[in-house]
């Protein structure tokens, strides 16, 4: 009940954004997006599902990722229809598909989603930070150089907190199983 709880916090500080999201593309896309991503992760916390569910799931999962990346989808997002589909798709087709589908991944493959994840923060902070034009028309240009340099600081950040595990260890000192942690499936 806790979880639900939290999942309904997140999301009501998500759709509390709504309007310091047109202002602030980091507020938009850098709090608002991942608020209602850990929305729908805390809402199937508890929940588990089978094996053969795990590759599905997480093919739907990167599909919306990847559609909410691109920059006209984040213009989008700023429109009343664009804000539904945001609300509805990011929590139920993103936070919840990948939470079900983390505990059944291998090492390997949840490393390479993790390094892939960071090397999309930093093509996206190149992106951003470089182009000669607008890339999100609904931003400043400052804005967007903002959002971009705040994607580079989040690839270094997740980079190092992602790389302690492997430079030092288990902090618990025991081991863990492929699976990762059994109560939480990180």
């Amino acid at each position: 009940m806790k979880l639900l709880g939290l999942a309904f916090l997140a999301s009501a500080e998500a759709v509390a954004l709504r309007y310091a999201v047109v202002e602030s593309p980091i507020q938009h896309v850098l709090v608002q997006m991942p608020l209602l991503v850990l929305a729908g992760v805390l809402l199937a916390w508890n929940r588990q599902i089978r094996q053969e569910w795990a590759v599905p799931l997480l093919l739907v999962a990167l599909t919306v990722f990847l559609f909410w990346m691109l920059p006209r989808n984040v213009d989008w997002a700023l429109t009343p229809t664009g804000e539904i589909a945001k609300y509805l798709s990011l929590p139920l087709l993103l936070g919840v598909p990948l939470r079900l589908s983390w505990p059944w991944l291998g090492p390997v493959l949840r490393g390479f989603l993790k390094a892939n994840a960071l090397s999309m923060l930093g093509v996206l902070g190149f992106l951003y930070t470089h182009a000669p034009v607008r890339i999100c028309n609904s931003y400043l240009v400052s804005a967007q150089k903002d959002l971009g340099m705040a994607f580079f600081y989040l690839a270094a950040g997740l980079g190092c907190l992602w790389a302690i595990p492997i430079l030092f260890g288990n902090p618990s000192g025991q081991r863990s199983n492929a699976t990762g942690c059994a109560s939480c499936g990180v």
